[in-house]
Parts: structure tokens; sequence; C-alpha cells
């Protein structure tokens, strides 16, 4: 669309610029890669902390991004990491806001500074404005959705939104949007809440540019096609296979596949005894957000707004040993409500609970809460405590590693973390590139990397079939070659299921959309893999220049690095293999094996000489 708002809180003042030149346009898309080089620009090197009002939240939307091409909803958080504090943010979430947004006239937007009362954003069809959210503050996520839309009069609307945990700056914290979605990682939640900016609501009714709309039919209709030929899993009802099969769960603070197969089996069966009505984001053809409404138990009638994937049922109640079908569903909402990552409480969670098991915790420290495995209203008390930072629960408010440390010496072998933060949460033990990549995530605790590879293969990349459980052979260069596809379509505007398995042929098709939308109609595969590669190495720059080294790289949990106890990687553990295989990682990204700072000779080949500098 050619333009960008910038929204100046402190000031309270909205001015529109013109996106960056075609050349920058070309080297980083958007998403992702834009909102990186936009964030080096734009964040101050004297800025320590991710919650100063210098440091911007950036909003950006990719170049298929609400076209007919599927799934094209992605919307993009680029910041400093809350959680980490030296890495950047890139959060995604889909849904609607990223269309209506591109519908509006707008490719992004940029919030600086802070404000001095609490606001939220209104952009209405190439106007914006700053409105008063005094009336909306304290209130969950989905309240505040209700209250923007009675307020417009438009069912409509796209509406992001904190919940309690945003405006308390809690660890963890994410931005909900379209009741179904969220962008949970980095803490970008309480980067928000930090600016007092409550809610962001988008109305665009207006069509969305692209340079050759046929060609971009055209390729929509094989995409789509390619999409049922590979015959995407879909949540909500296809766990047990995930589970079961792949010992990939993570329940009891990371307590096997056994119990990982009972949590999956159980909530199996009650997606299929519930009433599930599945919805779509925008131009989607799986359809993998749902509503479930709970046919018996405890919550029996209460209905759930959920997205899928089971990550977030095995960090709001999975990690404490809930197994009961409608409590996961309820505790699940519960952290989408009060706006919370369900990684990072699940991590958080899990550790209390197996300190509680050993010894370390008592009751004393907890407010009477009894935390043992599967105590369902302990674990919903402590949610609602994390988010409003009262009890106990303000113990576990800043961060999984402080909570440790606060709880007992011994506390951080039972956290299950990178870098010290919640991550893709399922028991990764088993894929060695994803937990691989999850290690030297240049977003923190993020999916960067493996998955596709490991699952299923990547014919595009070489892999014909699965790669083997727990290899070590390969492992950094599949992290490697995932990860620079994986940046890439981060940085397009789709969702990562719509390549999901992977189909030959289907990362040019991916190039050729963009090539269809922006009018670069020699855009490759490997032009796209060379730019999933430099905007790997950018963000490498970034937080070199904020002090990380090959130690953070290796800040991993205990639990994780072990052996798992049962399942098909049983008695293979990561941890003796994992500095080498990061310092392989290194010599192939073109890294000084030592540092992992980018080398110049790498810094020139990418084009990134003017950043290179400072490293």
């Amino acid at each position: 669309m050619g333009r960008l708002l910038r929204v100046d809180l402190t000031r309270e003042r909205i001015t529109e610029e013109p996106l960056p030149p075609p050349d920058v346009l070309r080297a980083y898309i958007g998403g992702t890669g834009l909102g990186v080089w936009l964030l080096m620009r734009e964040l101050p090197d004297t800025v320590v902390k991710a919650t100063d009002p210098a440091n911007p939240l950036i909003f950006l939307t990719g170049p298929l991004t609400g076209t007919i091409i599927p799934t094209a909803a992605d919307l993009t958080i680029v910041s400093l990491n809350y959680d980490t504090g030296f890495t950047v943010v890139t959060s995604h979430t889909h849904g609607f806001v990223g269309p209506l947004l591109k519908r509006a006239g707008y490719d992004g937007l940029i919030v600086a500074g802070a404000a001095s009362r609490p606001l939220w954003l209104w952009i209405d069809d190439g106007r914006a404005e700053l409105r008063d959210a005094a009336a909306l503050w304290g209130k969950d996520t989905h309240e505040t959705e209700d209250a923007i839309r009675a307020l417009i009069g438009d069912a409509h609307i796209g509406v992001a939104a904190i919940g309690p945990a945003g405006e308390n700056l809690v660890h963890g914290a994410g931005i909900e949007n379209d009741y179904h979605h969220m962008a949970a990682s980095g803490g970008v939640g309480a980067i928000m809440g930090s600016k007092l900016l409550k809610a962001i609501g988008v109305r665009g009714t207006g069509a969305v540019q692209v340079a050759d709309a046929r060609e971009l039919g055209r390729l929509a209709l094989q995409w789509t096609a390619s999409l049922w030929r590979t015959k995407v899993p879909v949540l909500p009802r296809r766990y047990v296979a995930f589970g079961v099969e792949g010992s990939r769960i993570a329940a009891k603070n990371l307590g096997g596949a056994a119990v990982g197969a009972q949590f999956a089996e159980s909530v199996e069966k009650g997606m299929w005894r519930f009433q599930v009505q599945r919805t779509a984001c925008f131009s989607c053809p799986i359809a993998c957000t749902y509503r479930a409404t709970v046919t018996d138990g405890p919550y029996k009638g209460y209905t759930a707004t959920l997205a899928g994937g089971g990550e977030n049922m095995e960090g709001a109640a999975g990690m404490v040993g809930v197994m009961d079908p409608g409590t996961v569903l309820y505790m699940t909402d519960l952290c989408d409500r009060l706006g919370f990552n369900s990684s990072d409480v699940g991590i958080t969670l899990g550790m209390a609970f197996e300190c509680y098991e050993r010894g370390l915790l008592t009751t004393e420290q907890t407010g009477g809460l009894e935390l043992t495995w599967g105590n369902a209203d302990a674990a919903i008390s402590l949610i609602h405590q994390m988010a409003r930072r009262e009890g106990f629960g303000a113990v576990l408010a800043d961060g999984a590693r402080e909570a440790a440390h606060k709880i007992h010496p011994e506390a951080e072998k039972y956290l299950v973390h990178v870098k010290g933060t919640g991550f893709n949460l399922h028991d990764w033990r088993i894929h060695w590139a994803v937990l691989l990549g999850q290690c030297v995530s240049q977003a923190g605790g993020c999916w960067q990397g493996g998955g596709m590879v490991d699952f299923y293969g990547d014919p595009d990349l070489g892999y014909q079939g699965p790669r083997p459980i727990a290899a070590r052979d390969g492992t950094p260069e599949a992290t490697r070659k995932s990860q620079m596809r994986r940046l890439w379509e981060d940085s397009i505007g789709i969702c990562l299921f719509s390549v999901v398995p992977s189909a030959p042929g289907t990362l040019a098709l991916t190039a050729q959309a963009v090539g269809a939308a922006t009018g670069w109609t020699d855009l490759t595969a490997e032009e796209a893999l060379l730019i999933g590669e430099r905007i790997i190495s950018l963000e490498r720059i970034f937080s070199n220049r904020r002090g990380r080294t090959l130690l953070h790289d290796l800040d991993v949990g205990h639990k994780l690095l072990e052996a798992p106890r049962d399942g098909k990687a049983q008695g293979i553990a990561l941890g003796p293999h994992l500095l080498s295989m990061v310092q392989e990682y290194y010599g192939l990204m073109g890294w000084d094996p030592e540092t992992g700072a980018v080398l110049p000779a790498t810094a020139e080949r990418l084009g990134l000489q003017e950043f290179a500098p400072h490293q």
C-alpha cells in the first residue's frame, strides 16, 4: 500500500510516511525482515530495557497479507524482546487485523514513545486517531474487543488488545486479537502495556494493491490445490496422533511420553464429545481456529475460542498435569483472556508444581495453595494472581528464571526453558533440529527452524522424508536450511500451516506469489533463501550489539537436554552435543565459531555492511 503510520504516544500525534525504497523492500520483503530492518534504525543503542519509551513497537504486514493467497493473514510485531532483554522479538498473529490494516491503506505502523494516560488507537479507512482508554483498562482481552466493537457499532472490525498481564508488565504477556489469536512471544503485551496502549481497532474496506492480480489468482488456485494434496493435519480433533505416535507432548513438566500420550488422548476424546465449530482466518482454506463448547465435566457449557496448535493447551494445563479436557479448554481460554503466552505460564507453573512435589516449595510460600499435579483450581488461581501481580503469583510474574531464584536455590533444575523464557512448547527432545532451532533462534525462545524437516521432510531443501529421531548428524545444517526458509516465509505475510507439510515446489511457489504481488517477476526460490539468511544474520547483529555470546545459546533448561525416560527418544540426550552443534551451526552461517559474531565476509556477502561495524 506504500504507507506506514507513525504513532507518537508521548505527543499523542499520528503521521504517515512512505515505505522504505524498493531496494530495501526487495532485500527484506516485509513482516519479520522489514520489521527488524526498521528496528535497527528506530532503536537507539543506548536503550537497554524493552519498556523504555524509546523502544518502538512495530506492526508489519507482508506483501501477501490481505491478498487472495491462502492463509494471507499474517501480522508481525517486532521490538526489543522484553523476556530476554537482548534479542529481537518477532511475534506473529493471524485472524483479520493484519488484512484489515492493509485494506485501511497501511502496510504497518510504528508505535513510539509512551502515553501519559491509557489510550487506544482507532484506524478507519485511511484515518487514525487516539482515544481515551480509561474505561477499558483492567478489562480482559475479549471484554476489550467487545467494548470497542460496541463503541464503534461494527461487529466486523478487527481489534488487538492486551489484558491484565500486559497492563501489569508480566513476562510472557501477549497481544490478543479477533478472539482466537495472540502474538505471544517476547512479551510484546508487556511492551504495549508499558506504553499505556490498551488496544488497536481497525476497519478497512479498500482493495489491496497487487502488480498482477490474474497471475496471483492462478497461483492461489495452485497453492490451495497443493495444500489439500498434502493433507495438512488440523486441530482441534487430530491430537492423539501427534502425541501418542510422536512422543512430543509436554505434560507434567516434561514428565515423559506416557504422560504426554495420556494428556493427548484425553483432549482428543473430549474434543470428539464437545460441540466444535471450526472458523477461519482471512483467506484461509484450512480453518484451524474453532469455538468449542464443553458438554461435560466441571466446565460444562463453557465456550472457548481457540486457535490451531496444541502448544497452548500444553502450556496452560498439560504442564501442571491437568487432564480433564473441558478444564484444559477453560484454562487455555483463560490465558488468552488475561493476555498470556501459555508457554510462559506453563514453564513457570510446571517448575513450581515440581518444586512443591520435591519439597522445595511449601504452602506457606504459596499462600495455602497445594500445587499437586492435576490441581486445576490451584493453577487457575495462580494464573489470575500472575496476571495481576497478587499473592504468590507476584513471585512468578517477573519471568520463570527469576521465579525459580525466588523459590529455592535448586528450583532452576526443574525449569524447562530456553534463555530463561518460554518457547514453542512441545517436548522437542525427539526432534533435534527443532530443539537446536529454538536454542539458536535469533528472536528468543521461539520456532526458527527444524520443524518441517524433522516432521515431514522438505524436498525443496533436499530432505525427501522426515529426519531420523534424535539425530546428531546433519542437525546444524538442517536447522540452518529450515531457518532460512522459515524467515523468508515469516516475512511475506502467510501462516506456517500453509506450507505444512512441504510439498515439492512450494518454495518456488511462494517466490512466484510474492513476485506477482510486487512486480518482481524474477524472484526465485534461491533468492528467497538468501533473503531468509540475510534476516537471520541481521537479527544476530542486533543481539550481538546487546551482548549476546555463545553462552546465551547454551542457556537451555536441564530437562530439555537430558534423555527422555520413555518414548521414541528414550535414553538419548542432546546435552552432550549442544556445544558442538551450536558451533557447527555458527560455522555454516558464516559467524565466528567462538562468539557467534557475524564475520565481515558474511556481512558483505549478504549486504549488511552498514550494520556490521557496530557488532
